[in-house]
């Protein structure tokens, strides 16, 4: 399951951000990006639509069965991808971004919804991590594959960025139709297991958090769990922990090149900081499920996407900058599955999963706008003013992951009074 939507969501990243290898690749040239805002409006315009849509598309998920809708997903933004390498101005590149956001809106929070729903609470780290792991190592290598794709620049009258899209949207949508075969459902809906299999799975869930089964979704319980503070201070972590991480997506090709390196230079050189995150998401990941800890290691990695900020923000050598991407990438890369298993850890019930996996992860591309309007191209080549919102924003992090930590805490102590935290005489919080 885990390797398959790892895939899937490696697709789904790389047909995010390979905007900024496009652009590397010859782009910026053909369709004047470079004038005023057009290369921060590109970028910011996909995330309108796919914040707004990503709770609709939790609340349907069941409703319209999970491989339909993943499928639907991914060929459709697959075929909008492969229409971006044939686009003859901005406006129309506008027009296709937009589009992207909305088919991609529904693809994450359902994958993180349906995996919360198979494992224990002090399962789920390492499984989200995976998962990720897969996802991040895949895009990771998007440039060097980007590359030799622009070495069929001219063929057949077709420029040489503009086969990046083609190749790769012909990719998304082939393996879109494939996957529609293999893609999991909720535990209680499916057909790969057996009935004995089945109910092994849904007896460690009910044992460990009492949700295995899941309950009506209605207007009554959308309004109840949107009333949750916590599920607000989850969302704006996770809104903080994705701002460096699309910095790094949309602009690493770009701060590579402005370092120096030749566009081929760039290209190869984006890969290795991907390495290295996929090795610290793991890692803490394991830390964090062996422990039972999650706001420790979130805490950690926040604070080494600091020095990351800071190396590649302030330094004036090329080697200290690069060095910087690495250890800014790999914190906030692996912040990501911390702070969804943090709240996955401290929700009860379907529902409320549907609704607060929406909400957190729509704030995360709520990150994604506020990383591309700050990344200006008038700051190009330090972006100092976007290195500086996200050093303020990580900031922000460890003061609401200070905040959870200390209510979290104190909530634990009176449940050894004979109060319930969640409605549950047996939960306790994780920390």
């Amino acid at each position: 399951m885990l390797p398959l939507l790892g895939l899937l969501y490696a697709i789904a990243l790389i047909d995010r951000t390979n905007l900024g290898i496009a652009r590397t690749a010859g782009m910026d040239h053909d369709l004047h990006l470079s004038i005023g805002n057009r290369y921060s409006i590109i970028s910011f315009v996909y995330f309108i639509p796919y914040t707004l849509l990503q709770f609709p598309s939790n609340i349907i998920l069941r409703k319209l069965g999970v491989s339909n809708w993943l499928t639907f997903c991914t060929v459709s933004w697959g075929a909008v991808q492969l229409a971006m390498g044939f686009v003859p101005s901005w406006k129309h590149l506008v027009l296709c971004r937009a589009l992207l956001g909305a088919f991609e809106a529904g693809f994450f929070p359902a994958l993180v919804f349906v995996i919360t729903t198979w494992y224990t609470r002090h399962e789920i780290q390492k499984r989200l991590g995976a998962f990720y792991l897969v996802a991040i190592l895949t895009g990771g290598f998007s440039p060097i594959f980007a590359y030799v794709l622009t070495l069929l620049g001219g063929k057949r009258g077709i420029s040489a960025w503009a086969w990046i899209f083609i190749v790769e949207g012909a990719i998304t949508i082939l393996f879109g139709l494939v996957s529609w075969f293999f893609i999991p459902d909720f535990p209680d809906q499916n057909k790969f297991l057996t009935e004995e299999e089945t109910k092994v799975v849904l007896e460690r869930v009910e044992q460990d958090r009492g949700d295995s089964i899941p309950d009506e979704l209605t207007v009554g319980k959308v309004l109840q769990h949107l009333g949750d503070w916590k599920m607000w201070a989850f969302a704006m972590m996770y809104f903080c922990a994705t701002i460096p991480a699309y910095a790094i997506g949309f602009f690493v090709t770009i701060i590579l090149r402005s370092m120096g390196w030749s566009v081929t230079h760039s290209l190869l050189l984006s890969a290795p900081p991907y390495i290295f995150a996929a090795m610290s998401i793991m890692f803490f990941a394991w830390l964090s499920d062996k422990y039972r800890q999650r706001a420790t290691f979130i805490a950690l990695q926040t604070g080494m996407t600091l020095l990351g900020l800071f190396l590649t923000g302030f330094m004036n050598s090329a080697s200290w900058r690069y060095f910087g991407i690495f250890l800014a990438n790999g914190g906030s890369a692996g912040c990501i599955p911390g702070i969804l298993a943090y709240s996955a850890n401290n929700t009860i019930s379907h529902s409320k999963r549907a609704v607060s996996t929406a909400i957190i992860i729509s704030f995360g591309g709520i990150g994604g706008i506020f990383a591309t309007t700050v990344f200006r191209q008038v700051d190009f080549p330090h972006y100092t003013p976007g290195i500086y919102a996200s050093i303020g924003c990580q900031l922000v992090l460890l003061i609401l992951l200070a905040g959870t930590t200390t209510y979290f805490r104190q909530q634990n102590r009176n449940a050894g009074s004979g109060c319930q935290i969640e409605g549950r005489a047996e939960f306790v919080y994780t920390l």
